[in-house]
Order: structure tokens, then sequence, then C-alpha cells
């Protein structure tokens, strides 16, 4: 038994606004699919179908105000309420409190304390690693407790390797956007089977991708189009590759910000959470918000 957590950084569900909206114009069949041909929009409400549960996902918390990538992610790595223990939605990356949290209890560090595997699959340039030793780049939060957990974050020798993934999946954006010649590149079906492949290696694998929150901030709409037809294309190769009874595929994400990218700020809105795998309906059963899913992914996967 394994899950394979897939986290797309800001993506709420919004308006049926194609104008706006990405998710109201992208095609987007494999994942329609498992939400009965609905597509992924405000009106959407709870769906079950014959692979997955979806369930639309208060990331708010009860805390006035947008939500923010570090208490988010947090939120969803630790199961605790981190707005509200912190005072605010707070972000891009975790501060001092925040980072106290995570060092505290993650479920990386759950996972690895009772000796099983975990990793997060993304790779990283060298650039990256070097602005983190260097006190230049704070990890993210999902990083933060994966590091905390003792885990070695992946680079550029992972993915030569095809250990990790680069954050588009393909391979595409080290080529076109940091230069590399002769990194591994996928399309998104190979993609997909190989984050599937890779997630077997351990009990539980995370796998970020960044992308979404960027065109939300600076769009255009025709990029998150992109990047959703994109990922279609990569749970279509998962979905192919995947045994609905070796565990779950979650997909979530920590705040609203794609789905409106008629502003450059986070929405309020719920976000989507995507549950797979034949333990679908004992998981999400009172699902509401994202401090549901380490207790959850603790009661199927640890002692």
């Amino acid at each position: 038994m394994h899950i394979l957590m897939i986290f797309l950084d800001g993506i709420g569900l919004g308006e049926d606004n194609p104008a706006v909206n990405p998710f109201a114009s992208a095609t987007m069949p494999t994942l329609t699919a498992l939400t009965n041909g609905r597509r992924w929009l405000k009106a959407i409400g709870e769906q079950h179908s014959s692979r997955a549960v979806f369930i639309p996902t208060d990331p708010r918390l009860g805390v006035p105000g947008r939500p923010q990538s570090a208490t988010g992610q947090a939120a969803i790595l630790t199961g605790l309420n981190v707005p509200q223990l912190i005072g605010e939605h707070y972000g891009p990356k975790p501060n001092p409190p925040i980072r106290e949290l995570l060092a505290k209890d993650n479920f990386f560090k759950q996972v690895v304390g009772q000796g099983k595997t975990a990793a997060l699959l993304e790779g990283y340039p060298p650039r990256w690693h070097d602005g983190v030793n260097s006190g230049k780049r704070l990890r993210a939060s999902y990083q933060e407790a994966a590091h905390q957990a003792g885990l070695p974050i992946f680079d550029e020798t992972a993915v030569y390797q095809e250990a990790a993934l680069t954050g588009d999946w393909t391979g595409q954006g080290w080529r076109d956007q940091l230069g590399y010649t002769d990194t591994p590149l996928y399309t998104p079906q190979e993609a997909g089977r190989k984050m599937v492949e890779l997630s077997r290696r351990y009990a539980f694998a995370f796998f970020p991708h960044w992308f979404t929150d960027v065109v939300g901030h600076r769009g255009p709409l025709e990029d998150g189009v992109g990047l959703l037809e994109l990922f279609d294309g990569v749970m279509a190769g998962a979905l192919e590759a995947w045994d609905d009874d070796e565990g779950l595929i979650i997909i979530t994400s920590d705040h609203g910000n794609m789905e409106d990218v008629s502003i450059r700020t986070h929405t309020e809105n719920d976000v989507p959470t995507l549950i797979i795998g034949s333990a679908k309906t004992t998981f999400t059963e009172g699902l509401r918000d994202l401090t549901g899913l380490v207790p959850r992914m603790a009661e199927l996967l640890l002692d």
C-alpha cells in the first residue's frame, strides 16, 4: 500500500468563465471522466465515479484573508490548522513559526519515523541547491517538510538517472529555460507512467507542480490552458499504469489562483481534491478542508 500525492500549486474552483478561467475551456478528457464529465468549476460539488472521488476542499480554515502557499502547504502536510496557529495566512515561503511546526511534525517525518520510505519526486537544478545552501533561498513548506524528515532533495543527477522528474513532468522546461541539451524528455503520457513507477519505490511519494501558481500570478490564460491539457495527458499515462488496489493517488492544492487570471492575487475559493484508488470512499468520508489529509493518510499507511 502506498500513496502518491500530486500537489498542484495555486488551483481553485472558479466561475464558468472561459475568458478568465482555464478550467472553463481546457480540453481535459481524462480528468473530467473522473468527475462524471463535470469540469472542475465552482458548481461541481462532490463527485463519485468508478475510479475517483472529488471533494471541493476548504483552504481558508476559518482565518480571514486570502490563503497563502506556506501555510496551505504546511496544513496539507501536518494536518494542523497552521494559519490559525500562527494567526494569519502566510507565504510564499515558510517563516520561522511555520518552519518550527514542520520541524516538530509532518507526514514525511511520520512515515520515516515508522521505518517506511518517502520522497519528494521532483529534481532541482544546481542553482536551486546553491541558493538554499547559501541561505539566499528558502525552501517551500513541502521541501522543508521533506528536509526535516532527513530526506534528500533530488538534484540533476537524479533527473539524469531517471530517479526524479522535473517540475513540468516532461523535462522540456529544463531544455527551454535552463539550457540543458541532454536531460531526459518524456511525452506527457510517458511522464505520467514514470511518475507512478517512481512512486512505487516509496510508501509516500510527493510530486509538486508549481507552474500553475506562476501562471495564476502572471498569466496569460493560454498558458493556463496549456498546463491543464499537459496535466490531463500526464494523468492519462498515470491512470494507465496505476492499479487502484495498490494505494491512493491524491491530487490537491494549497489555495486558489489560476482559476482567475484576471487578477494577480490568490483567491478565497475552495480547492479541488481528487482521490483515486479502491480506498477512495472511506478516505474521503468527512473530508472538508486541508487539515483532513494527514490523519487519513496516517490511518491508511501507518500503524
